[in-house]
């Protein structure tokens, strides 16, 4: 490496790649989108406001929210051309496969495809967030055999999703729970899959470009897998009876075992979006009489603070771990009759308004990201001939 450059830490943990104004994530568990709380979003506003507030960087008034829902309504269906691809996936194609391809045929029905300005981004932007809710709910029907539901341009987001997904009206408590979701995983400042969207458009390719690969990223176990983890898990235990059989194990003795949906990469304090879906966990459960999946997860979530915040952890510099985002959202997700296999395309539909606002962002930048390595491999090595070797 040249004398300036430094190896950063393995997976470039706390590495600032560069300015932003999007999104501020604290260690002390604060979450702030264009400097406003992720708890006044989350308690007073609606996707479809923190959507035109991380795009346009204010909260819109009441005549520019209903004229940005209008152009929102207005692109929710599917070219003919991506719906007739989507029925060309094979019957066991996995629902991020099927969304990332999807996401790639969309931009080849984009008029402004070609069209790199903030306007047409703009346009393009809306138009993905738009098509994510009825790409996803296409893909998860046809997976079971049926047919899909038509969008309602009269509906937002969230209800729309549900209301394709089943095609019936949802329960008022659904709709506001996936809302609430939506605002919660919106945006989460410089994380893998944003990244990846950011690094894409920084070569000056299109914005579709980069939603594909930060689908990609998203799809890693590691990164938009978690809730699903977490559900398995619960499943498992079944009881809440059964948590401490099933936790036990895995937090004491020399080799502790994580813990699906608790830590954090940046947080060492409590996640602040944990609790919204805590409270949402809690109202569906008692919306269907059956609070199973609610008092599992808040007895894992005191067992691990019990066996992992102890002063002596603390005291020998060992992560706080608490219960993060995915923790309450698996339970959230099941109450709704979400399949697993829809988890992480919900993830996508939210972060795309993230990915959008970085992506359209780091263009303004008009630098490529082309960072360094650190290279431990063997140096001046003499070169054998092929006839010697």
């Amino acid at each position: 490496m040249t004398a300036t450059a430094t190896a950063a830490p393995d997976g470039l943990r706390d590495v600032v790649i560069g300015p932003s104004d999007i999104c501020d994530v604290q260690p002390s568990g604060e979450l702030y989108y264009r400097g406003y709380s992720i708890h006044d979003l989350a308690d007073h506003s609606t996707f479809e406001e923190v959507v035109y507030l991380l795009w346009y960087g204010s909260l819109p008034s009441r005549k520019e929210l209903e004229n940005f829902q209008q152009q929102l309504r207005a692109c929710y269906a599917l070219p003919a051309g991506v719906m007739n691809l989507l029925r060309g996936f094979p019957a066991n194609a996995l629902s991020m496969d099927a969304l990332r391809t999807g996401v790639s045929a969309l931009g080849m029905w984009d008029p402004d495809v070609n069209d790199h300005s903030h306007e047409a981004n703009l346009r393009k932007a809306i138009r993905l967030q738009a098509a994510l809710p009825t790409l996803t709910a296409a893909v998860e029907r046809l997976s079971q055999g049926k047919e899909p539901v038509a969008p309602n341009p009269e509906l937002s987001i969230a209800e729309n999703f549900l209301t394709m997904l089943t095609g019936e009206k949802p329960d008022p408590l659904y709709v506001r729970t996936l809302d609430i979701d939506f605002i919660l995983h919106a945006d989460h400042e410089i994380n893998a899959s944003t990244f990846a969207t950011r690094v894409t458009v920084a070569t000056g390719a299109d914005i579709y470009s980069g939603m594909v690969s930060g689908i990609g990223t998203l799809s890693g176990p590691k990164h938009g897998g978690a809730a699903e983890e977490t559900m398995h898990m619960l499943l498992e235990i079944g009881d809440a009876s059964r948590v401490d059989e099933y936790v036990l194990p895995k937090l004491t003795g020399d080799k502790r075992v994580p813990i699906p949906g608790f830590g954090h990469a940046v947080y060492r304090a409590p996640d602040p979006r944990a609790a919204h879906l805590r409270e949402m966990s809690r109202q569906l459960g008692d919306l269907h009489h059956d609070s199973r999946w609610y008092e599992i997860t808040v007895a894992i979530e005191k067992q691990v603070d019990a066996l992992s915040n102890t002063p002596e952890r603390l005291q020998a510099g060992k992560q706080p771990i608490y219960a993060n985002v995915d923790c309450f959202s698996a339970s959230c997700y099941h109450e709704m009759s979400f399949s697993t296999r829809l988890y992480t395309p919900l993830f996508a539909i939210s972060r795309t308004a993230g990915w959008c606002a970085h992506m359209m962002e780091q263009i303004t930048h008009k630098k490529i990201i082309r960072p360094r390595a650190e290279y431990t491999g063997p140096k001046n090595q003499a070169y054998i001939p092929l006839s010697q070797r």
